[in-house]
């Protein structure tokens, strides 16, 4: 059988997004500062209890990092990276402008672009979903996983994000 782009497409954007994603995680866990530090930078975004999403935050990258690496379960995973940046983007980039050099947004918004761009496209037949003969593609799949994973950061963010209140302050004055 002859490949056909989208399959190739949906490989190289597995093959370059999952990595990256579990490689996010893997550092939360086992990168220079361990989950101690990933639980210190938690607590200073204001993420509470800050031992809890710190763990959630790595084990959900991982897991959603394998999940595309290996094209299980669209759009899952791909719901599951959106939430990621979503909150990401309201805890540690909001009010730094575009430039993720300088700490912006442009990192997670193009984290979060590709995973639902993925959704739409599907997981192509050198998956597991294409081997399993579950293809997902399209609007609904991609409306999906931007909805599930924006509504998910939502809850989470009103749920559990506390900033002290000068921080607060501080980054309404920045918002301006």
């Amino acid at each position: 059988m002859k490949a056909r782009g989208g399959d190739v497409a949906a490989l190289l954007l597995r093959a370059t997004l999952g990595p990256m994603l579990f490689a996010h995680g893997w550092n939360k866990v086992a990168g220079p500062g361990g989950i101690e530090g990933t639980t210190r930078w938690f607590k200073s975004l204001g993420l509470k209890p800050a031992e809890v999403h710190a763990r959630m935050a790595a084990g959900t990258e991982m897991a959603a990092g394998v999940g595309l690496t290996l094209g299980a379960a669209n759009p899952l995973p791909a719901a599951a990276a959106v939430g990621l940046m979503a909150v990401a983007a309201r805890t540690d980039h909001r009010g730094k402008g575009f430039f993720v050099f300088k700490g912006g947004w442009e990192y997670v918004g193009v984290v979060g672009g590709a995973a639902v761009a993925l959704a739409a496209l599907g997981n192509g037949r050198y998956s597991v979903d294409g081997l399993l003969r579950r293809q997902r593609a399209g609007a609904g799949p991609a409306l999906l996983a931007a909805g599930v994973g924006a509504a998910s950061a939502a809850a989470l963010l009103a749920v559990c994000y506390r900033p002290d209140e000068k921080q607060d302050e501080k980054q309404d004055e920045t918002d301006q």
